[in-house]
């Protein structure tokens, strides 16, 4: 039996599934992971920033207009649609088959396609909120803003709904996916190469029957899966959708 059929035949059995994507899940939309991006070189401050420390919480407080200018041209893509990874999933939701889908992305596409239950772990793009009175302002307000997104209540600095590097995660997410997982018969793993913590420390929870993992690259937890597929996690779950 080739690996996409005997995917099938576990999704078939089961109505317990819960799904854990990373980035490689959105690539299919167009959306690039923001490691891959070179850095930014700041003029102002003659230093060149890694992703890592440009979408941080010390760079976002000491180098907002730096960090804004990072964040608008590598975070936010209002142009993507969900891809055949993002409605398949939302089809087995309806099914009654996937019962959540935990996700380290922040584009929002899975519920663009329709995906009820979804546990962000880093937040979202489309919710922002200032740090003075806690107004909600959306993704275009941030993308409109010249410079340093400003309330247009109280004049504080609108800040993005996304954990940033040294922040933690949000505790009821974290609550509610570790749930989901340890309570899952099945648990696929797609479009993530299982190394940002503490994030990819969730899938420790998963006692459940089947282990599948679906990534271009290998990764650490690939030992331990009952199913390992090597390819691009949208063409996999199109194939699976049209077997099912």
């Amino acid at each position: 039996m080739d690996k996409i059929a005997k995917l099938i035949e576990i999704i078939r059995k089961s109505n317990n599934i819960v799904f854990f994507g990373g980035a490689g899940v959105s690539t299919a939309s167009g959306i690039p992971d923001f490691r891959s991006s070179n850095g930014l070189y700041s003029k102002k401050l003659n230093r060149n920033f890694s992703p890592e420390q440009a979408v941080s919480h010390t760079f976002f407080v000491r180098y907002p207009e730096d960090f804004f200018d990072f964040y608008k041209k590598n975070l936010i893509y209002p142009q993507a649609r969900p891809n055949a990874c993002h409605t398949a999933l939302a089809k087995l939701e309806d099914m009654g088959k996937v019962q959540a889908v935990v996700t380290q992305n922040i584009d929002g596409l899975h519920q663009a396609a329709g995906s009820k239950k979804v546990f962000e772990l880093h937040g979202s793009v489309h919710r922002n909120y200032c740090t003075g009175c806690h107004k909600f302002y959306d993704a275009d307000y941030i993308l409109a803003a010249e410079g340093i997104p400003t309330c247009e209540v109280c004049g504080k600095t609108v800040k993005p709904d996304v954990v940033l590097y040294e922040e933690g995660l949000d505790d009821k997410v974290i609550s509610g996916a570790v749930k989901a997982i340890a309570e899952a018969e099945v648990l696929i793993i797609g479009g993530t190469s299982l190394v940002v913590y503490p994030a990819a420390g969730l899938i420790n929870y998963f006692e459940g029957d089947s282990l599948v993992l679906i990534n271009k690259s290998e990764t650490s937890a690939d030992a331990r899966a009952d199913l390992v597929i090597n390819d691009d996690i949208a063409d996999v779950m199109e194939k699976v959708m049209a077997g099912l």
